[in-house]
């Protein structure tokens, strides 16, 4: 019997590192968790063994990390689900592929991309509607900005540091050190589109999800869609940024209905067992690919489906607990 391969998903305390361990639960592979925090839910979904403790993200150590827990448990596949890990994972990727591991996680070049909203705005300015956006920095004229208006990080995830301003007072207040963006405000529907493209750049599928509620920046009610007009959008996105993998475009309405791009979260979303259960197992397909199985060679077809969420339990002795606890503070 041949030997089951091995995968590490880190970011195991979010519902986005769960999410993907959830999609190849059936897949004949072993899985490994790992996340900073003992505490992490998603740890205690796998045997102890298979339970690894990193450094954040951030960490200059971080990576070197990662590799050593590639080596002790001859890991074949790592899964990246945190924004901060991203980018140094990907750009560590000759050092992981000379030690037999492959990643799933898109190229440093479509990472930086995306971690830089102005650089992905400017880089689908013609292609897909954008939003009107303006550096602020020492020629940012607030009196020119048509009210109300979005301020938000260059860089960041999530809704973090994003709000609204309805007086120019309020944008005189704003740095201007280049590290904020002005946008326009779409008044419109958000959309979620989860993309999975091939290592060739195909794009595969593209799910468009909308969230109906949210609970402390989690989409506790949901559902997904059929849209053609949604779903060109995230394929035109994918295919003019390079993305690989599986990535998530994030999409409003203006007044009139017309999608425009906000961002995209090149990594696993939080709501991917909506996409999973309409049709599409994007963590199953990206991990048999870096396993070396061929991907589709065609559009993967989906079914509108809703889904609501709830809280799961999982009771275990508090000397599991302790035992990660210890790796943190040696």
């Amino acid at each position: 019997m041949a030997e089951r391969r091995r995968v590490l998903i880190t970011g195991m305390g979010g519902p986005a590192g769960i999410s993907v361990l959830r999609g190849i639960a059936e897949e004949p592979v072993d899985v490994y968790s790992a996340d900073i925090d003992p505490f992490a839910a998603g740890l205690y979904l796998v045997a102890p063994e298979r339970r690894i403790m990193l450094p954040r993200g951030d960490s200059p150590r971080f990576v070197d990390a990662v590799m050593d827990a590639c080596r002790e448990h001859a890991i074949d596949v790592v899964v990246p689900t945190v924004d901060s890990e991203l980018l140094p994972v990907a750009e560590a990727r000759a050092a992981f592929e000379a030690a037999g591991v492959a990643l799933v996680n898109p190229s440093a070049e479509t990472l930086r991309m995306c971690l830089d909203k102005w650089a992905l705005h400017q880089r689908c300015d013609g292609v897909v509607r954008v939003p009107a956006s303006v550096v602020v920095n020492g020629d940012f004229d607030p009196a020119s900005i048509e009210l109300p208006a979005i301020v938000k990080p260059r860089s960041g995830s999530g809704s973090r540091d994003i709000h609204l301003v309805s007086s120019h007072d309020d944008l005189e207040r704003v740095a201007r050190d280049g590290t904020n963006l002005v946008q326009e405000h779409l008044p419109g529907r958000e959309h979620s589109l989860d993309v999975l493209a091939r290592r060739d750049g195909r794009v595969l599928a593209v799910v468009p999800r909308e969230r109906l509620k949210v609970d402390s920046g989690i989409a506790v009610t949901a559902r997904v869609t059929r849209d053609e007009a949604l779903e060109s959008f995230g394929r035109t996105v994918a295919e003019r940024i390079g993305l690989v993998g599986v990535g998530n475009v994030q999409v409003k309405e203006t007044a009139d209905g017309e999608p425009a791009l906000l961002e995209v979260n090149p990594r696993f979303p939080g709501s991917m067992p909506l996409t999973i259960a309409a049709g599409v197992n994007m963590p199953a397909l990206a991990v048999r690919e870096a396993l070396g199985q061929p991907m589709p060679d065609q559009p993967i077809e989906f079914r509108p489906l809703a889904m609501v969420r709830l809280l799961e339990d999982r009771f275990l002795d508090f000397g599991e607990i302790a035992a990660l606890q210890e790796r943190v503070d040696a």
